[in-house]
């Protein structure tokens, strides 16, 4: 009996913590719970007219160049594959830390400008390559939805929440997973992640006065008395 009145509490003591982790980052669970009702949408359309659909949310060169602003915010709610659950555990893990530490002001303003301008200058570097002929004039309608740009920047900034030394290791690593494919087989979103991790970096201004740094392996002070 004991042991089923523990058990009763500890889950209740979960989802109390659970509860106050959402509502701790308003901005990252609203945006996840559009992405369900978008992801569930997609999943009872046809293969052809889902293909059409996002052609005209994606931020491609033809769909910039005749609604850029619909088309820069709609194309960041949907997500490319239609898995969602992954992107709970991206959002929870890299954009409600960034929430709660930045404020979900700062948060809105390094997310917009991780999409916005990898997407803009990732987009004119295709456009040039097609001009050029490095690229076929059929690229201009190629599919680009998703939010990774915004993800990708979160996950540059927060390096700055990182404390020294743990946040060179960090930072390493996130310079490899998006500049290494930059290397071999490149392609405009491959930069347009390098960009926007880059983005997030140059985003240090909107961190200077956001308190301590988080230090992996620093326990709590233990209660005096």
């Amino acid at each position: 009996m004991l042991a089923d009145v523990s058990r009763v509490g500890g889950v209740r003591r979960g989802f109390r913590a659970v509860v106050a982790y959402v509502r701790s980052a308003p901005g990252t669970y609203v945006w996840l719970a559009i992405l369900f009702v978008t992801t569930v949408a997609l999943h009872h359309m046809s293969p052809e007219f889902e293909k059409e659909f996002l052609r005209q949310r994606s931020t491609n060169i033809h769909e910039l160049s005749q609604n850029p602003v619909r088309v820069l915010i709609t194309s960041g709610m949907w997500i490319d594959g239609g898995h969602w659950l992954p992107y709970v555990v991206a959002y929870s893990v890299f954009h409600a830390q960034a929430e709660r530490w930045l404020g979900t002001a700062r948060w809105v303003v390094v997310c917009v400008a991780a999409h916005v301008l990898a997407t803009l200058i990732s987009e004119l570097a295709l456009l040039r390559a097609i001009n050029d002929g490095h690229a076929p004039a059929s690229a201009v309608n190629t599919l680009d939805i998703g939010v990774s740009y915004a993800l990708a920047g979160v996950m540059g900034v927060l390096t700055y929440r990182i404390a020294a030394p743990w946040r060179y290791p960090y930072l390493a690593v996130l310079l490899a997973v998006y500049t290494v494919p930059l290397v071999d087989g490149r392609t405009f979103t491959d930069v347009g992640h390098a960009l926007a991790a880059l983005i997030g970096l140059a985003c240090y201004p909107l961190v200077r006065d956001r308190g301590s740094t988080w230090h992996p392996f620093r326990t709590p002070a233990a209660p005096s008395g």
